[in-house]
């Protein structure tokens, strides 16, 4: 399946110059939704999707044009819902009238205020002589009467799936003013067989639990996978031969590379903002430090000289900084320094222990986990430490993973055990930065270490 960027050939245009002119002189006060993360929940805007027209008799390989128009709405659906800021009204309560491809150029917008909503998707598709699909969408403000934007895609049938998650990201960030997350993937640990004895693999999937594909075959441990920033490449901890070692797996080829064998035991690899360095710690004759590496020359600078457990390591967006856990103050807390290991601060106060401190793409916020009287907590705070929230919590939760946007954080959370040693299953959970909007999301095995790819354009 072709599900990377350089072997999907997507070509994304306007749907014409008045199109472009309408989306550009078009602002309508209704339009948007705002959310305060602060506030709490937000109402969820009323969108009707229909499902994008085709010729049913029209037959391709997969089924015929129209299923495809309907396979696309019902992903644009499933992933505007799931974001928690859209509800989708029904389509058994449309309003049927006239001619439908009438209705796509010059929508009844009385029809769809009665049944409630305040937006409006509906658009075409259509097979090339080349093969390809042709998929065109718009999207109205129903109670303005006009038209917000309209994209138009050819893509191979194949990848019908992508189709639909640009066009949810496109309706997302005309209606939030963010930019969507959608056309995204994760890429994370896939877990199976008896606690004693667990198998991990590196598996990837779309973002909402599709494509789902093995990268490795379980014959060596694997740990804390982490995107690089064009999301072609992962950096990874293995187990070979009972030898920890960094490496790097080009999805494109399946090509892994040792990135270097370092004396001790390294943690937590991750890509620098530019994708020109991977930060680590390396724990060495008892003493765990920050090491940063140049990808193009493998020179290691030692950022940290502290007789504590310096760990976790992650960049601020702007590479300025950078955030870690450490014991240095006798108990793991978060800590935030220069990117060259000088002006080292604590931030977290709280009671507990903190750690895997990560720093959200917007740079506004880092993520971590919290563990405190027998519970585990994924919560945010300001990179000076105030504002600290407490978004989840539960028995065991851990690894938490910032959406390209910075609105949604992905993390792995584990069941407890009975007291007969079942239970103990670990799966993939997101939630907002409200805290309301908490999902699972569903993989074919346990699941642990999840990592969030940029967009993939």
């Amino acid at each position: 399946m072709e599900l990377h960027v350089r072997l999907v050939k997507i070509w994304i245009i306007f749907v014409g110059v008045m199109l472009v002119s309408m989306v550009q002189a078009v602002t309508i006060a209704n339009a948007r939704i705002v959310v305060d993360i602060n506030r709490g929940h937000a109402n969820p805007l009323p969108i009707a999707v229909a499902n994008l027209l085709g010729d049913e008799n029209n037959i391709i390989s997969g089924g015929s044009v129209n299923d495809y128009g309907k396979r696309i709405s019902l992903v644009v659906k499933a992933d505007l819902v799931r974001s928690g800021l859209f509800r989708t009204v029904a389509s058994s309560a449309f309003i049927k009238s006239g001619n439908e491809r009438e209705n796509l150029l010059n929508p009844k917008f009385d029809n769809w205020k009665a049944i409630g909503a305040q937006a409006l998707m509906n658009g075409s598709i259509s097979v090339q002589e080349d093969g390809r699909l042709k998929v065109e969408f718009r999207l109205w403000d129903v109670l303005a009467g006009r038209q917000m934007t309209g994209f138009r895609y050819f893509t191979s049938p194949k990848n019908w799936r992508r189709i639909a998650h640009l066009i949810a990201d496109a309706i997302y960030q005309r209606l939030t003013g963010e930019s969507g997350y959608f056309d995204t993937r994760i890429v994370y640990v896939s877990e199976s067989g008896p606690a004693t004895h667990k198998i991990k693999r590196l598996a990837i999937m779309d973002q909402d639990g599709y494509n789902h594909e093995f990268l490795t075959d379980g014959k060596n441990l694997v740990l804390t996978p982490r995107f690089s920033p064009t999301a072609q490449e992962i950096t990874y901890l293995s187990y070979n031969n009972n030898n920890p070692r960094v490496y790097l797996y080009n999805i494109d080829s399946g090509k892994q590379e040792i990135l270097g064998d370092f004396p001790g035991m390294t943690f937590a690899p991750r890509f620098s903002p530019d994708g020109n360095k991977v930060i680590m710690s390396q724990a060495y004759k008892g003493n765990s430090d920050i090491y940063v590496m140049e990808l193009t020359t493998r020179k290691i600078t030692r950022l940290t000289r502290n007789s504590a457990i310096d760990t976790s390591p992650s960049y601020s967006p702007d590479s300025r900084y950078i955030t870690f856990n450490s014991d240095r103050g006798g108990s793991q807390q978060i800590y935030v320094m220069d990117a060259d290991g000088k002006n080292i601060r604590r931030i977290s106060f709280g009671k507990g222990r903190y750690g895997t401190p990560v720093w959200s793409p917007r740079g506004d916020l880092i993520a971590f986990t919290r563990q405190y009287k027998g519970k585990f907590y994924i919560g945010v705070m300001r990179p000076d430490g105030s504002g600290e929230r407490l978004l989840s919590e539960s028995y065991f939760e851990e690894g938490p993973t910032w959406s390209p946007n910075g609105r949604v954080i992905m993390f792995f959370r584990q069941q407890p055990y009975d007291k007969n040693g079942r239970g103990g299953e670990t799966h993939l959970w997101t939630v907002d930065l409200t805290g309301y909007n908490e999902r699972e999301v569903i993989t074919p095995l346990e699941a642990s270490d999840p990592a969030w790819s940029p967009l993939i354009r």
